[in-house]
């Protein structure tokens, strides 16, 4: 008896298939995908026989990763990239960026400077990020052009900016761009105190409260620096984590961004309380801020996702540098070579930033059920022979220029290293624009 095979939208076959979880490399198998969605994960002769596809893709030199997710970046600042080098965070912050931002952000600024960092993030496999700046809705307008997912800040301050005026003008317009983009399928929102050294008491606690209210996990930079450290100290008599702690804040929803000088107790904490640490090893080394005890977090079970930051204090928006980085970091500081396998970098750069965003049933891994975004790595080329291990390869060898295709959510954005999405197409010229505009100032 013949069997009429399923139609499905999309089947895509591959040298290799890093699953992620369950954490496999398959090897000749294909993914199925339907409405966005992962069908199924078999092997591709089985594939071909089961299912008619609309389209066929046939990676021989590839291995298929899940997408990327960047969980910590600031991506209209973009449009900074390079500007105030060499300093530390402090000066960089007070004397360049944010007199920077006070005379030039706006939603044409987000929404160009995001729309830059989609086209980097997405020709670099990045299919998710998660993102704290302003004007929200300027920037959902740019990853919804590009078909990216994004989870964006409902960034707070106690002070003024060109977008609001205090921490509840922040919140207020946070929010309603949130209700703006409720029903988006690939645009989330997440509460976004910038960090304890520019947020009161006060507005932790509303923010914990709308946390708790409308189920938005809470991102916010944590422990990056010593001199935050021992500011608080002098003002709070407490460290900007036990703040955090006394307030209720840490949880299964909280995400610290850096937490690179934290002692055994700190850690302790982090991992009792279920919080996620966002590592940004580039800013970190970048700013001097030092090196975040990641080996030890993952011995105490710590969720640990990885983030670029902003391109003004990295340069890049590349998770394959992130990933390398983290590793040999890792491995230098610990004394311990084994520290950070391939394989658990992989997960920290997929599934683990997916876990801290609330978004690990939806993405992070090539699982059926899950909506189909991904990423193919060319494996092929001669400066990546002989491979003996695809996923050390990603990590150690591979870059983002080996990236050649990207799905989100089963939609192509980049096809043969080529974005599909228009909203590329005035990008240089608006960015040649704001280069101008800044260099005059």
């Amino acid at each position: 008896m013949t069997t009429t095979p399923e139609s499905i939208d999309l089947l895509i076959e591959s040298r290799w298939i890093a699953a992620v979880d369950p954490d496999v490399v398959l090897t000749n198998h294909a993914v199925a995908i339907r409405d966005g969605r992962i069908l199924a994960v078999l092997p591709g002769g089985e594939a071909r026989n089961r299912y008619r596809a609309a389209e066929n893709v046939s990676l021989n030199e590839h291995i298929l990763i899940p997408g990327l997710v960047n969980l910590h970046t600031h991506a209209a600042m973009s449009l900074m990239r390079g500007l105030a080098d060499d300093l530390p965070l402090m000066d960089w912050l007070q004397k360049h960026i944010w007199p920077t931002e006070a005379a030039h952000v706006s939603p044409q600024f987000v929404y160009d400077g995001t729309r830059l960092a989609c086209a980097e993030m997405l020709k670099g496999g990045i299919t998710c990020f998660n993102d704290m700046y302003f004007f929200p809705d300027a920037a959902a307008t740019a990853a919804n052009e590009f078909g990216m997912r994004a989870v964006l800040g409902i960034t707070t301050l106690e002070f003024p900016t060109p977008y609001a005026s205090d921490a509840n003008d922040y919140i207020d317009k946070g929010l309603a761009s949130r209700e703006l983009w409720r029903n988006h399928p690939l645009i989330g929102f997440c509460l976004a105190p910038h960090a304890p050294y520019t947020v009161s008491d006060a507005s932790f606690q509303q923010i914990l409260t709308l946390s708790e209210q409308l189920n938005l996990p809470i991102h916010c930079h944590i422990h990056e620096t010593r001199q935050e450290i021992a500011d608080s100290q002098l003002q709070h008599q407490q460290s900007p984590l036990a703040r955090l702690q006394k307030l209720g804040l840490l949880g299964p929803g909280f995400i610290g961004v850096h937490a690179v000088h934290m002692s055994e107790e700190e850690l302790q904490q982090i991992a009792a309380t279920g919080s996620s640490i966002a590592h940004c090893p580039t800013s970190n080394l970048k700013l001097a801020s030092g090196f975040a005890p990641v080996v030890r977090m993952r011995q105490l079970g710590i969720n640990v996702g990885l983030g670029t930051d902003g391109a003004a204090s990295n340069n890049r928006l590349d998770l394959f540098g992130e990933m390398r980085l983290a590793a040999l970091i890792a491995k230098g500081s610990s004394g311990d070579a084994s520290a950070l396998p391939a394989r658990e970098v992989l997960r920290m750069a997929t599934l683990n930033g997916a876990i801290a965003l609330g978004l690990g049933h939806e993405i992070g891994s090539i699982t059926a059920g899950k909506a189909a975004d991904l990423c193919a790595v060319n494996l092929g080329k001669l400066e990546n022979q002989p491979c003996f291990d695809p996923v050390s390869h990603l990590v150690h060898v591979a870059g983002r220029e080996s990236v050649t295709d990207v799905w989100v959510a089963g939609k192509c954005c980049v096809d043969h290293k080529t974005l599909r999405p228009a909203g590329q197409n005035d990008l240089e010229s608006a960015i040649a624009l704001w280069q101008n505009r800044l260099e005059v100032r």
